[in-house]
C-alpha cells in the first residue's frame, strides 16, 4: 500500500498556507491540553473532595469541537486523512493523481459547505440566546471557533487539488 505523502509548499501560497496550518494545529493542541488539565481537576477533585469542576463535561464537548476543526487543516496538508486505496494500488502515478484531485475537491466542497453551515448556525444560536445547561456557557462560542477551522481546510483542500494537478503529468 502506499502511504499519503504530506503536500510539499514549494510556492509562496503553499508556504503562507503551512503556517497558518500548523498555528491552528498549535491552538488545537493548547485547547486539548486545557482540556486534559480541567479533565483531572475535575477527577481528582471529585475523588478527594466530592466536588468537581462543574460542567467539565459541557467544556470538553466543545473543546473537542474546537480542536477537530483546528487539527483538520493540518491533517489535510500533511497527507493524514485516510485514503483507502486497496482498488488504486496499482493504478499509475498520473490515475493516483487524478483521484487525488478530485478527492482534495470534494473535501474542499464539503468543508466550504461546512463553514458556511457552522457560521450561520453560530449566528442563530447567538440569536436565540442558547446556553450549556450547567454553566449557562454560550453556545455560540463554539460554533464561531469552529468555523475559521473549516473555512481553512477547505483553502487547504484546494491547494492540495492544485499540488496534484501538477503532479499528475510527474
Amino acid at each position: 500500500m502506499t502511504e499519503p505523502q504530506a503536500v510539499i509548499a514549494e510556492d509562496f501560497a503553499g508556504r503562507w498556507l503551512g503556517r497558518i496550518c500548523r498555528w491552528f494545529a498549535v491552538v488545537g493542541g493548547a485547547v486539548l491540553v486545557a482540556m486534559t488539565l480541567m479533565s483531572v481537576a475535575s477527577i481528582a477533585g471529585r475523588s478527594l473532595f466530592g466536588k468537581p469542576v462543574p460542567g467539565d463535561f459541557e467544556l470538553i464537548q466543545i473543546g473537542c469541537a474546537i480542536c477537530v476543526a483546528a487539527f483538520l487543516p493540518w491533517c489535510q496538508m500533511q497527507g493524514g486523512n485516510i485514503i483507502v486505496d486497496f482498488f488504486t494500488v496499482r493504478a499509475s502515478v498520473r490515475t493516483q493523481a487524478w483521484l487525488d484531485v478530485f478527492g482534495a475537491l470534494l473535501l474542499a466542497a464539503v468543508m466550504l459547505l461546512v463553514a458556511w453551515r457552522t457560521g450561520a448556525g453560530a449566528l442563530a444560536v447567538k440569536a436565540s440566546g442558547e446556553t450549556s445547561m450547567i454553566m449557562g456557557f454560550p453556545s455560540w462560542i463554539g460554533y464561531a471557533f469552529m468555523a475559521p477551522g473549516f473555512a481553512l481546510t477547505a483553502l487547504v483542500g484546494l491547494y492540495t487539488a492544485y499540488s496534484a494537478w501538477r503532479r499528475r503529468d510527474a
